[in-house]
């Protein structure tokens, strides 16, 4: 079955795509994206084929991840999560034990931010225990940290900010340009919801946090308050 969701896939290559791509997502040598190869396709187009073959067993989705291809692991991630909103509890677990498991291939910013939410988010959205985030939180693994991160959007969608607030402190001294903007994110997603939370953590940290963090986070206050917070940051 790999080989024809690979096919499926090459149906859709934008050969312009196949060369801005791999600029786009940092794939020189030393980048973060570094060896990441791309077919040059679309998002819209990958998601075809992902609800295509969403009916895949795991150990097929689970072999997608090992591709050099980008799009074909994106597409393995886009079939775990449709598979998730659907699964039984038992088969959640397995999918959120196989996500976790291979964090190691979900190697640049859109496969987490398009899977971490849906998946880690969502599974841990129910539970009082979700030390696991904390965890990946300490990873020396980039991956790792941005899903920690990123998966809290799941319970800001929900009124649920603690535990954004908490990796945000946990995170904010961050220095990879990936992180910043993964933190800041999230920071100005809960400041839609509760702006009174987030000037409590820019009272703490406004003035030491790094400039593209505090940019993402206050993007949605007005101009004067953005201002007055970019202007607390020590020279």
């Amino acid at each position: 079955m790999n080989d024809a969701i690979l096919h499926s896939l090459r149906q859709h290559i934008d050969a312009e795509k196949a060369i801005v791509l791999p600029r786009f997502f940092k794939t020189g040598r030393g980048e973060y994206g570094e060896g990441d190869k791309f077919l040059g396709i679309t998002v819209p187009h990958i998601r075809l084929v992902a609800k295509q073959y969403g009916h895949a067993p795991l150990e097929v989705v689970n072999r997608l991840l090992d591709s050099e291809w980008h799009e074909c692991r994106m597409c393995a991630l886009l079939m775990l999560v449709m598979q998730y909103k659907k699964a039984t509890e038992e088969d959640k677990q397995a999918i959120f034990d196989l996500y976790l498991s291979r964090t190691e291939r979900i190697n640049n910013w859109d496969l987490v931010d398009l899977s971490a939410p849906g998946i880690v988010g969502e599974h841990l959205y129910p539970c009082t225990d979700r030390s696991i985030l904390f965890r990946l939180a300490e990873s020396p693994l980039l991956w790792n940290r941005r899903i920690a991160m990123v998966s809290t959007l799941t319970f800001i969608r929900r009124g649920d900010f603690n535990d954004t607030f908490a990796l945000a402190d946990k995170l904010v001294t961050s220095r990879h340009d990936l992180m910043q903007k993964a933190v800041g994110w999230m920071l100005r997603e809960m400041c839609k919801r509760d702006i009174a939370l987030l000037r409590i953590f820019l009272d703490k940290h406004a003035a030491t946090m790094p400039r593209t963090m505090l940019r993402y986070a206050i993007e949605k206050m007005d101009s004067a308050e953005r201002h007055d917070w970019m202007g607390r940051r020590e020279k």
